[in-house]
């Protein structure tokens, strides 16, 4: 896009990529992970690193947590959003986590939850059928008051819907992360125009004061949209922003889809409302084999001693000996993975 500065961000950039997975699904029936792992976010907590993740296990996403001491090795803790027993509840099927409140926005120190009234606080996304990511999804928020973040509690209703939203998002919204600024949260999203494929993705903003109301910018069109001939053609979603105080720029690792391959894209912004998105993928899909062979995309970073390190979802056609694959996507794998800005020791 117009106004982009080549090479202005290139220290933001992990061209080495870990061959091996740092999660992945346990093939194991019944498990929360038993078909696949999804969307890492990552950050520090009790002097240790914890990922939140989901897992799809045929029915449904239900969301879990790993940590670590060195952001290479993973050990899982435990489901923290699972099924609801009560099947009357918008999110009876599973819970999808998308972010939760961070108290600063710096790339460059480590990510580490706020409280608000004594808890920390979770926005997730429920999609209303069994299945994978079947029907419209709605946000929610729960929070947690525990050291441990295994013990969630979730509100009854959602706190935004696909249902009063523009046309670009009828047909369900996404994953969506949000900034705390100026004495306002900003929650950005991405949603679906229409309920069958094909659709289109892109992404929107709301902003609350409580965490709780939000209200979508005047006019209530995406502030990050696709670009007919590029890589972000038909989708630019799952946004993860942070702001780079090196450049003074606030930065946006979502990703873009071009109908055949998801790719990590950056997008830079002064104000958090006008975005410039890299006319390259910023996380290119990998070599015919590799684990990003067909997918490289929902990305979050993480700044420690001097390197980034990079982790996305990845994916490429199942192999014999896959411990799990989706079924819903003929035979696809799909795992986490790590690049990071300089090599690994």
């Amino acid at each position: 896009m117009a106004g982009f500065v080549q090479g202005e961000f290139d220290h933001l950039r992990a061209p080495y990529k870990r061959e091996a997975p740092v999660l992945q699904g346990s093939g194991k029936a019944g498990s929360y992970n038993a078909m696949s792992v999804d969307c890492p976010f990552v950050f520090f907590h009790n002097d240790r690193f914890y990922m939140m993740h989901i897992g799809f296990d045929g029915l449904g996403y239900r969301t879990a947590l790993a940590t670590s001491d060195n952001l290479v090795e993973w050990g899982r803790e435990g489901v923290i959003l699972d099924r609801g027993e009560d099947s009357s509840r918008w999110d009876y099927v599973g819970a999808a986590y998308s972010w939760v409140l961070l108290e600063n926005n710096d790339l460059y120190e480590l990510p580490r939850l706020k409280k608000v009234d004594g808890k920390y606080w979770m926005i997730y996304h429920a999609y209303p059928e069994f299945g994978y990511e079947a029907g419209g999804a709605k946000m929610g928020l729960a929070w947690c008051e525990s050291e441990s973040l295994l013990d969630w509690h979730r509100l009854d209703e959602p706190i935004l819907s696909y249902e009063n939203g523009g046309d670009w998002e009828r047909g369900g919204l996404y994953k969506c992360c949000f900034v705390e600024y100026e004495g306002r949260y900003w929650m950005y999203y991405n949603a679906k125009d229409k309920p069958n494929w094909p659709w289109t993705e892109e992404t929107g903003l709301a902003v609350s004061d409580d965490l709780l109301h939000w209200t979508r910018l005047p006019g209530g069109e995406p502030v990050m949209g696709v670009k007919p001939g590029t890589f972000y053609s038909q989708y630019v979603s799952d946004p993860h922003i942070r702001f780079d105080s090196r450049t003074g720029n606030w930065v946006n690792f979502g990703f873009g889809f071009d109908g055949e391959h998801a790719q990590g894209l950056l997008a830079t912004s002064k104000d958090l409302t006008n975005w410039k998105i890299a006319d390259e993928p910023w996380i290119p899909h990998g070599e015919p084999g590799e684990a990003d062979e067909t997918h490289a995309h929902k990305s979050a970073v993480i700044y420690w001693k001097d390197r980034f390190y990079h982790f996305y979802c990845a994916c490429r056609p199942a192999k014999p000996g896959d411990a799990s694959t989706v079924a819903e996507g003929e035979g696809e794998f799909r795992c986490i993975m790590l690049r990071t800005s300089l090599p690994l020791d």
